[in-house]
């Protein structure tokens, strides 16, 4: 078998290409995850080639046997992940070997063939180089990058399947909360969970997004932005949102977190502000809060700030928090002082305005 970590890609270049005009007047206000760029990564999985089959496509459909073991077993995992840039015309990606780790181990959780660190980053170059003119130019614009792999081989029974499709796709980005509102409105989730231990709670599978989103509906239909799931054993403790982490800052300073332990997606922004924060002195405490103390912090001003973040919507101030019977107002209800400090040394770091001391940032030639 082949060294799958150096495959070439074979590059067929899209036919009817979207024009500069229609470009351009999509780049204005992409949105999130609403158009896609002209092209894709597609590499092949099977037991007896191994990684094969390498390409930069024309994006366009997928054709599936009714079959196909993704549709009745839901073997699938993601990532997401950014390209920005940079202020001399540059393009950079942002931890993207994280993702790589991230991606590896969340197929072997799910009994997936592991697709090889080196190759995932190869499929992310070679995808943003050929479709860089899709990064937008606006403020905070960035260009979406989502590889995926599902089980595509044909047949029923419930064993891992031994083939798999590996893909990227590109979409150009701007906010990812619609209404440009300074701060999100969470909801409390007494009824549902998102993961359990020995669940698949750190793997990045459709799976968990699933099953969040009856909660998330909930979350809309009070009015909120977002649901906050709570632990699946005594349903007290904070974790996650239905898709990022959250971050509680303190009044002397410190940083609260929820502590990782297979129930919680370790989050690649999670764990750079940690590293962020740390870095200045600020100390950051992974522990356990639960909604008695949140509520408790916030109404005696323990509690100055909170976040949510993620690679979606980098840091997002949360402002209010809805449960069944309660409602609560962290600080003034809007984005927090080391709120919008970390947010914006971040972004500098991301976007190449700021230095990068802890080498997270790879430009692309």
């Amino acid at each position: 078998m082949q060294d799958t970590t150096i495959l070439d890609f074979e590059f067929e270049a899209h036919p009817n290409p979207v024009s500069d005009s229609d470009r351009a007047a999509v780049l204005a206000n992409p949105g999130f995850g609403k158009v896609f760029t002209d092209h894709m990564a597609v590499i092949k999985y099977s037991a007896d080639k191994g990684w094969h089959d390498a390409k930069i496509l024309p994006r366009g459909p997928i054709q599936v046997d009714p079959a196909t073991a993704v549709l009745h077993y839901a073997q699938e995992i993601f990532e997401g992940l950014k390209a920005y840039r940079l202020p001399d015309g540059g393009v950079s990606l942002f931890r993207a070997d994280e993702n790589a780790r991230r991606f590896r181990e969340s197929a072997e959780r799910m009994a997936m063939a592991p697709l090889p660190d080196a190759l995932f980053l190869n499929s992310i170059r070679e995808l943003v180089r050929v479709d860089q003119k899709w990064i937008p130019e606006i403020e905070g614009g960035s260009l979406y990058l989502r590889p995926f792999m599902f089980a595509s081989e044909v047949f029923l029974g419930v064993k891992p399947a031994s083939e798999y499709l590996y893909m990227v796709i590109a979409s150009p980005a701007g906010a990812y909360f619609k209404g440009g509102a300074p701060s999100v409105t969470l909801w409390v989730s007494e009824h549902y969970t998102r993961a359990a231990p020995g669940g698949t709670g750190a793997a990045k599978c459709g799976g968990n997004y699933a099953a969040s989103l009856v909660a998330q509906k909930e979350a809309i239909d009070q009015g909120c932005d977002q649901v906050v799931f709570l632990d699946a054993v005594e349903n007290r403790f904070v974790e996650e949102l239905g898709g990022m982490n959250v971050m509680f800052v303190m009044d002397d300073g410190s940083i609260v977190t929820p502590p990782l332990g297979g129930t919680i997606l370790p989050g690649i922004t999670r764990d750079s502000l940690i590293t962020l924060a740390r870095s200045q002195g600020i100390e950051v405490r992974e522990e356990r809060y639960s909604t008695d103390q949140w509520k408790a912090d916030a109404q005696s001003g323990k509690l100055r700030e909170a976040f949510a973040c993620g690679t979606a919507a980098v840091l997002t101030p949360i402002g209010k928090v809805r449960g069944r019977g309660y409602e609560f107002m962290i600080g003034n209800g809007g984005p927090g002082i080391l709120t919008e400090r970390l947010r914006g040394e971040l972004g500098g770091i991301q976007r190449g305005t700021a230095p990068d001391p802890h080498g997270w940032v790879e430009r692309l030639p």
